[in-house]
């Protein structure tokens, strides 16, 4: 995972803006983002949560404490009917081993049969006669 600095220099130049952008953004000065960035000065909260929506990735991301870019909000956000993707993670954290294993190449079966469906191959082959 990356860590801090990282990922505030990264997120913004991928945006192609300027710390100055971003100073103006969090209400601080040039010169103060750039020991964010830096690492010289600790991030403040407010700051973390106005990059983190600016970025539209998760405080916990900023932090280089997940690899998920994805907040709550994705958490929330339901999957079918009444299951939220929280729920359905919790769900497979609960099962031993062998059954997210399970889980997983399951999934991984079902993104195969919509490629080939997607893909349009449903020709038959042809038989000699």
């Amino acid at each position: 995972m990356k860590n801090t600095i990282e990922l505030l220099r990264g997120l913004r130049e991928d945006k192609d803006l300027k710390q100055s952008d971003i100073a103006n953004l969090i209400g601080t000065t040039q010169q103060q983002y750039s020991k964010y960035e830096t690492g010289e000065s600790e991030l403040p909260l407010r700051a973390l949560s106005i990059l983190a929506e600016h970025y539209h990735v998760s405080a916990d991301y900023l932090m280089g404490r997940t690899d998920s870019r994805d907040g709550i909000a994705a958490l929330n956000k339901k999957i079918i009917d009444n299951i939220t993707a929280g729920s359905l993670l919790s769900d497979v954290i609960s099962l031993n081993t062998a059954g997210r294993r399970a889980v997983m190449d399951y999934i991984f079966l079902q993104k195969l049969k919509q490629k080939y469906e997607a893909g349009g191959k449903h020709t038959k082959k042809k038989t000699g006669a």
